[in-house]
């Protein structure tokens, strides 16, 4: 599978510039999937429903399954975080997987950045940032475009991965 990750700062335009690539790349006929890093405790169920009983039961999965969509929960319990590399294998084939966050995996990636939010780039430091996309002009040795020129920055990464 490829891969293409969009890294950067909390407030830096990350998630955003996710859902508008995706949009853009599956509107060109690409089949896309993601994964986002959360640097916090998350809950995608809610107590009271079965599949929430049955986590907190014990169980170590749970599945949930209707004719519109699955979805696979896996507690922890105190082991390791799971590799990026190990939840990728997990992935159904795409064309392409985009990644939010994961800074420090070693995927080639564009830098969301915003000025307001008083955060030093990452790119100058990580080989692995091959472009940022900014909301103001900056000087950098890789190329910048404008956080809401979604379409070059698609295109930017379709060339990169050879799509």
């Amino acid at each position: 599978m490829r891969l293409y990750g969009v890294t950067g700062w909390k407030n830096a335009g990350k998630t955003g510039l996710m859902e508008r690539l995706v949009t853009d790349i599956t509107g060109r006929g690409f089949t896309v999937s993601t994964v986002k890093h959360a640097h916090h405790t998350f809950d995608v169920d809610h107590p009271g429903k079965d599949s929430h009983r049955h986590r907190v039961a014990g169980a170590s999965q749970v599945m949930l399954s209707s004719r519109n969509r699955t979805a696979l929960m896996t507690e922890l319990r105190g082991a390791e975080e799971p590799a990026l590399e190990a939840l990728l294998a997990q992935l159904a084939p795409v064309d392409l997987v985009l990644i939010e966050g994961y800074k420090r995996d070693r995927h080639p990636k564009v830098e969301a950045f915003r000025a307001e939010t008083g955060n030093a780039l990452i790119a100058p430091g990580d080989p692995t940032i091959r472009a940022i996309a900014s909301d103001s002009p900056l000087n950098s040795d890789r190329p910048v475009f404008d956080l809401n020129d979604t379409r070059a920055i698609a295109d930017f990464i379709l060339k990169e991965v050879g799509l």
